[in-house]
């Protein structure tokens, strides 16, 4: 019997710099923080929220990313784990604006790109994780 998993409830990637990658999340997404430590937090809710190790969960509205500030090395798609995380946005204007944005906030990207099935935006973040952007043709 096969499980039927039906979608991504989260998602979450380790990180060397929880600022720099939040900074970098919040500006390019804008998705609300779902889950954090509040500042000044009591003992119970530190341990209670430990799961978050100091990181962050957004809530994209499909499914959490969450951030985990523990990475000690840079990301590298040629080892196990993680190849890419490519997220769905509805046209291909909307690939071309966030090209703009990703431009404005100095980050590592391609041009967009058709491929078969659709157009493609591939970039970076702050720890050279490879992230993607898809949208139909």
């Amino acid at each position: 019997m096969a499980i039927s998993a039906r979608s991504v409830a989260h998602i979450r990637l380790t990180v060397t710099d929880i600022a720099r990658s939040r900074q970098f999340y919040e500006s390019v997404f804008g998705w609300p923080v779902a889950v954090e430590i509040p500042e000044g937090a009591d003992d119970a809710t530190r341990e209670r929220l430990g799961f978050l190790f100091g990181g962050v969960l957004y809530d994209s509205g499909d499914f959490l990313l969450g951030l985990r500030p523990v990475a000690r090395d840079r990301f590298d798609e040629d080892r196990t784990g993680l190849d890419h995380l490519c997220l769905r946005v509805g046209s291909r204007s909307e690939l071309n604006d966030a090209a703009a944005l990703l431009d404005d906030l100095g980050a590592t990207r391609e041009p967009v790109k058709e491929i078969g099935h659709g157009y493609i935006l591939e970039f970076r973040d702050p720890d050279g994780i490879a992230l993607e952007l898809i949208a139909p043709k």
